[in-house]
């Protein structure tokens, strides 16, 4: 099987702007070309982080839905924000999520949220041979400390082999996700710590695919393209 994680910016395109400027770009061209290229790697799973279901960035359309199509995917999206949560009111805001497509049929799917945070949202997929989870973790440290602690208490009840995969976030070095790692026995399919932020010049590693010892890693890459400002992880793998 073949997984991608990509953090797409809400299909607003690479290359560096100041903060926030980039993310109210019109995207429809971005998406297409996004589109495109994971058309050509043909994956069974994609996990999408920062998608846009529907503001003017794209015309009133749903970005995972649109790549679904085109990849003759089934698709699961949810909003990253709880749904008490004041951002939702907000234009733009209130259509950010993120997204799993899927070759497989969904035999089920659950949408959490963390207790702390604005971006609260894990998607846990499961299908016939394993479960996926799909996280956008906290910028700030003691939040996103409690959430993997959160996410270690879902990912401990699962019975498949399972992949844990999304943007962590881990702004204060590899110590965050070694503690993870060691208490749930994932291991990282990034062997050699390639950084994936930012995409013209990356330097930090900020995205990452955990994966269970039941599934073997065939081959792991990160494509060198700036169609986000995180660069995507394409995996292969076999279920044991």
């Amino acid at each position: 099987m073949r997984m991608v994680l990509y953090n797409m910016r809400y299909g607003t395109g690479g290359g560096f702007c100041f903060p926030w400027q980039g993310y109210l770009r019109r995207t429809r061209d971005h998406v297409e070309t996004i589109a495109d290229f994971l058309h050509g790697l043909a994956p069974d799973i994609v996990g999408l982080v920062e998608v846009d279901s529907g503001s003017f960035r794209y015309r009133r359309e749903h970005q995972a839905e649109r790549i679904a199509e085109r990849l003759g995917h089934y698709h699961a999206y949810r909003s990253k924000y709880h749904d008490d949560a004041f951002i939702n009111r907000i234009p733009v805001l209130n259509k950010q999520g993120n997204a799993f497509l899927t070759r497989d049929t969904i035999q089920n799917q659950q949408f959490h949220y963390f207790d702390k945070g604005v971006k609260r949202l894990v998607i846990e997929l499961e299908l016939e041979a394993l479960t996926v989870f799909l996280v956008h973790l906290s910028l700030k440290f003691r939040i996103r400390h409690h959430q993997l602690q959160q996410l270690y208490a879902m990912v401990k009840e699962t019975k498949k082999p399972h992949i844990v995969a999304g943007d962590f976030n881990p702004l204060w070095g590899d110590h965050e996700t070694g503690l993870f790692l060691a208490a749930t026995g994932l291991i990282n399919a990034n062997r050699e710590g390639l950084a994936t932020f930012p995409s013209w010049r990356p330097k930090r590693q900020l995205d990452f695919l955990f994966h269970s010892p039941g599934i073997e890693m065939r081959h792991f890459d990160i494509p060198s393209v700036q169609y986000s400002d995180h660069l995507p992880l394409v995996c292969d793998f076999t279920v044991g």
